[in-house]
């Protein structure tokens, strides 16, 4: 057992040693590639330190735990810190400062995961670049993300998530990124956050980070010129814009189910059309930033073009699916009255026959989630929407005029008593509420 404080540069020295030995990074015992870096984290419901040997035993060349107990004292193979999730953020940040890549964060209440989706497949179109994979936005997902880093990439896309307070200046001071954009700020995550102006001050995180650390290689925001909350909180940054004006500027131009938009560099003004299969016109903003980002990075608007033409949503995430019966329009993966209120809205001016709604609870709202509830059912009526069917006991004690269920498996109950078919139907709610298990029954 070697103790070590990851504090010290001559101990970190040791510890990135052995990373570099390792070539890879793991905190799951049951997935250890030969020769990698077992970190012992904890949670609420786990402790990896009890999983130590495990790890060893499954081809692990060194383990890191923050429990001496667990830790024989003649076995070099074991790394003592203080706090392993500590440890692993310090080496992912020593990790990031050693390669000195460009690195762009991206956070947001609503569309960070499209967005970075876009930008890093449009950036990928000249420069080998590292993105976030799946929803590793977190103190934990992001220090992995970075660790992937390697002499071989030329840049890197780090989305951002939050949920309290603080939690964006943990990860900007993690990653230390160069430059980055917020896609929005709206109401999501309010038990956290208790307000709006809670997400804003959150989300501004990484904005104040650089502004704290402006430079010749760092400062530079992209920003949605349509956007005043962004625009206030992005005053006296090197500010990039997009929108209805900046430095690319656009505008949807169809109403059928996916985006399709015309967009332009302002100097010279040269139009490009790009046909997406991205659902509905609430996501230009995303797409005009990934062309704002890859225009500022020397990306070809043709190159442009083609990679935001050729990305397809997955992870139920603005995913069209075409069925034996329906056409489906999944966006399962969250929600909030944000997010909501504007996919109904789009949804309820989109050319379809027979449409459908079926939504599901809005979570982690704290005190107005009865209030948030009904507002989207209000707006429903407002647009005249009648086909619909609201899942979850948010929407279930709401006053409404549309059918309602306590829970996915209640609705699948009424749909294998009376199928659906012919309809296209707009699916939305929050992940917990499992709506996605509903698409095989459509």
């Amino acid at each position: 057992m070697r103790q070590i404080d990851y504090t010290k540069e001559a101990d970190m020295a040791l510890l990135y040693e052995r990373f570099l030995q390792s070539g890879t990074v793991t905190t799951d015992s049951r997935r250890c590639p030969t020769g990698s870096l077992f970190f012992a984290l904890r949670g609420d419901t786990f402790n990896g330190n009890l999983f130590a040997d495990k790890a060893l035993e499954a081809g692990c060349a060194y383990v890191v735990v923050d429990d001496p107990n667990v830790a024989p004292k003649d076995d070099d193979r074991y790394f003592l810190v203080d706090n392993t999730l500590l440890a692993l953020q310090a080496l992912a940040r020593h990790h990031r400062r050693t390669l000195d890549l460009p690195i762009l964060a991206i956070t947001g209440s609503n569309g960070k995961t499209t967005t970075k989706e876009l930008v890093s497949a449009v950036l990928s179109k000249k420069y080998r670049v590292l993105f976030t994979e799946g929803n590793l936005n977190n103190s934990i997902g992001v220090p992995l993300t970075l660790l992937r880093l390697t002499r071989e990439h030329q840049m890197g896309v780090i989305e951002m998530g939050a949920s309290h307070p603080g939690d964006i200046r943990e990860l900007v001071n993690i990653a230390e990124p160069n430059y980055g954009l917020i896609t929005n700020c709206g109401r999501v995550h309010l038990q956290g956050f208790g307000s709006l102006e809670g997400v804003i001050s959150t989300k501004s995180e990484l904005y104040d980070y650089l502004r704290e650390h402006a430079g010749k290689d760092r400062g530079v925001v992209f920003v949605n010129h349509d956007d005043p909350i962004l625009l206030r909180q992005s005053e006296g940054l090197q500010r990039v814009e997009y929108g209805s004006s900046g430095l690319v500027f656009g505008h949807a131009n169809s109403k059928e189910a996916t985006l399709s938009f015309v967009w332009a560099r302002n100097n010279p003004p040269v139009p490009q059309t790009v046909h997406t299969h991205l659902i509905g016109d609430y996501n230009l903003p995303n797409a005009l930033a990934a062309c704002c980002v890859g225009s500022y990075f020397g990306v070809f608007p043709g190159s442009i073009c083609a990679a935001l033409a050729a990305y397809e949503p997955s992870n139920n995430r603005s995913q069209m699916k075409r069925t034996e019966r329906n056409t489906l329009i999944i966006d399962a993966y969250n929600a909030n009255p944000t997010s909501m209120a504007i996919a109904i809205k789009n949804f309820a001016h989109m050319q379809a026959t027979g449409k459908m709604l079926i939504l599901g609870d809005m979570r982690e709202l704290g005190p107005t989630n009865d209030e948030d509830h009904q507002e989207i059912i209000d707006l429903l009526m407002q647009l005249g929407l009648t086909d619909v069917r609201l899942i979850g006991p948010s929407f279930t004690k709401a006053k409404s005029p549309f059918p309602s269920y306590p829970d996915a498996p209640a609705f699948i109950s009424a749909l294998q008593a009376e199928p659906i078919s012919g309809k296209t139907i707009f699916i939305k709610g929050s992940n917990a509420m499992k709506l996605v298990t509903l698409v095989e029954h459509l």
